[in-house]
């Protein structure tokens, strides 16, 4: 004896395993866009110069083939650009964020040079085209009038790795060895004449206010 389905009953069949299907690929695409997450929490820095306690988060997320960005941030310099990196050492070398011991000539204030014996040296700009990597005239964020901001971006890591092995010799972007740092205070800020800065950059643009340590929370 032969049994046979009804019409219904096989098309009610179909749509359930279609159905659970789609859920199974959906699942798989949701794990692979988001590979990796990694947080830096800013903590606030030269903040009797700068006036206000600068603090915020930054937040990379791997998504595939894109590294996206998120940055936050309150307590700056209402109404100036902030130039904001990532930085490091070449060699991968773990880093931390220079502490207030960090001011070596004992002018009161930790300036970018200072902080290069333990967070290296300035890497990746967030600006408007983070995989150009070109930190002196990028396109960064303005805070508002009351001091904060937001910053997003999402950067292709096939693009960004060419960049970063050309500049410093390595593919690896080792975000978990790295720091993220906010700079800048107003042009009319009153520094002491020992503030350094890189190269012709003023120290007002690139003074530190604001550090983390980048540290990966999902993978």
């Amino acid at each position: 004896m032969t049994s046979r389905l009804s019409p219904t009953l096989v098309l009610a069949a179909l749509a359930g395993a279609f159905a659970l299907s789609t859920v199974a690929v959906r699942a798989e695409a949701a794990h692979a866009r988001v590979r990796a997450v990694y947080v830096a929490h800013l903590t606030a820095m030269n903040a009797k110069v700068v006036g206000s306690k600068t603090t915020g988060e930054a937040r990379f997320e791997i998504r595939g083939g894109d590294l996206v960005i998120d940055i936050k941030v309150r307590g700056a310099p209402p109404d100036i650009t902030h130039w904001q990196h990532f930085h490091g050492f070449k060699d991968g070398s773990a880093v931390t964020c220079a502490a207030p011991s960090a001011d070596k000539n004992g002018d009161g204030i930790v300036d970018l040079i200072e902080t290069e014996p333990v967070s290296g040296t300035t890497m990746v700009p967030f600006d408007d085209a983070p995989a150009k990597m070109d930190v002196a005239h990028g396109s960064y964020p303005k805070a508002s009038a009351d001091g904060s901001y937001t910053y997003h971006e999402m950067v292709p890591l096939k693009t960004l790795r060419a960049s970063f092995a050309k500049a410093f010799g390595t593919r690896k972007i080792d975000l978990d060895k790295r720091v993220v740092y906010i700079h800048g205070v107003p042009a009319d800020t009153k520094l002491p004449s020992t503030v350094a800065s890189l190269g012709p950059i003023p120290a007002h643009v690139t003074l530190p206010i604001a550090c983390g340590r980048i540290e990966i929370v999902d993978r």
